[in-house]
């Protein structure tokens, strides 16, 4: 019973003392597996530092860093549908689904645009109360979810206006993306797709300006890294059991 705190929550810990600053929840009481699990990051806004945190709901969260107060909730990356509606026994078809929105996968910012770059999945899916009898040890659920039959699945990358909460331009993507972006200050946004591409685009309009096939999915967040005074950049693609992306096990790493 009650709104579960501090479960589907961003939260301050002071570094210090470990005594917990503020919580913000996004989901109370939540039924539909929506936990915000996609890294926070520190940006400053407007000469304020905020945090900005990609929510399986499909809203980014934009709150202040000091006090966790809610400054803005950006427009929806993903399609919303029939949000927050109770599972049934028939089962409730809902967007976003379990995945999200943005799932795990940390979001970059470009701070001169203000532009925060999110890797989105549109997976409709059905809910469904579930009752089990509870034994120790054992992942006990009280509602199970299900793909939509039928339904198309596909993934968003999106581009968003921290000033405004806008979105300042956003692709789609034919399978659901999950890995993360990387922004770098020469105005490119990097991200990798499960069907192997690995993307360089433009960071103010979006346009794709080099795309390199690796054979497995790129579902990890790219990084950047200087060696011998020369700017690098990194992705694993590993792929993903979860969304039946090609496997791999090599890093790749481009000039």
């Amino acid at each position: 019973a009650g709104d579960n705190l501090f479960t589907d929550c961003i939260v301050a810990i002071d570094a210090t003392t470990g005594k917990t600053r503020w919580y913000y929840q996004v989901v109370p009481h939540d039924v539909w597996d929506l936990d915000e699990t996609s890294p926070p990051a520190v940006v400053m806004l407007n000469g304020q530092k905020v945090v900005v945190q990609a929510g399986k709901t499909a809203w980014a969260y934009i709150l202040d860093a000091k006090t966790g107060r809610l400054i803005r909730k950006t427009q929806n990356f993903t399609p919303q549908e029939n949000m927050f509606a109770l599972p049934t026994p028939e089962g409730t078809r809902m967007l976003p689904g379990a995945n999200g929105g943005s799932e795990w996968s940390p979001i970059s910012v470009n701070p001169t645009l203000q532009y925060a770059y999110v890797a989105g999945l549109n997976q409709p899916m059905l809910y469904k109360t579930h009752p089990a009898p509870y034994e120790k040890g054992r992942l006990w659920l009280g509602s199970a979810f299900t793909l939509a039959p039928g339904a198309s699945q596909n993934g968003t990358f999106t581009a968003l206006d921290l000033k405004t909460g806008k979105i300042a331009w956003q692709n789609r993507i034919d399978q659901p993306m999950m890995g993360g972006s990387l922004a770098t200050a020469g105005g490119l946004v990097f991200t990798g797709e499960g069907n192997g591409n690995f993307n360089a685009y433009d960071a103010q309009s979006g346009k794709l300006l080099w795309q390199f096939s690796a054979g497995a999915g790129c579902n990890a967040a790219p990084m950047s890294f200087e060696l011998h005074g020369e700017q690098l950049i990194a992705v694993a693609c590993g792929g993903n059991f979860q969304l039946g992306y090609p496997l791999g096990d090599a890093v790749f790493v481009f000039g």
